[in-house]
């Protein structure tokens, strides 16, 4: 399926790419396809500059694999904005990436410094969402 077939099957739908490595996006994926991962979050700045939209619950998004092909529907089903210090544990193991708290929040500080710098109290987009359909395979 081709991006304009998945935007014309999800109007007003959103594209994203889970994370900045083909690695990582095609872990995340899998992650999300075996139920393991139903969160993910990101910087309030990015929304704030002008990158992102800010999810809403009932929004459905099309999440792209590495190279731009439709992969999955999700929908967001809740949408809270915390401080990086303050996410807690559910929220991180939700993400499905890690097996506790300090490993969270060990990647996701190596993942924000990569990617527009990293502050212990800077605002995250922690977003939940259910899986809708598995457009990839």
């Amino acid at each position: 399926m081709t991006q304009d077939e998945a935007r014309a099957r999800y109007p007003g739908a959103q594209t994203f790419t889970f994370r900045d490595s083909r690695a990582l996006c095609d872990e995340l994926l899998a992650l999300v396809r075996a139920g393991r991962k139903t969160a993910t979050c990101g910087a309030l700045r990015d929304v704030a500059e002008g990158g992102e939209a800010m999810p809403v619950p009932g929004r459905r998004d099309i999440a792209l694999d590495w190279d731009g092909r439709p992969a999955l529907v999700i929908e967001t089903v809740a949408v809270a904005v915390r401080r990086f210090c303050d996410v807690d544990e559910g929220f991180a193991l939700a993400e499905g990436e890690d097996d506790d708290l300090v490993d969270w929040q060990e990647g996701h500080r190596c993942y924000f410094t990569r990617n527009g710098g990293f502050h212990p109290e800077m605002d995250l987009i922690c977003e939940r969402f259910r899986l809708v359909e598995d457009l990839g395979g």
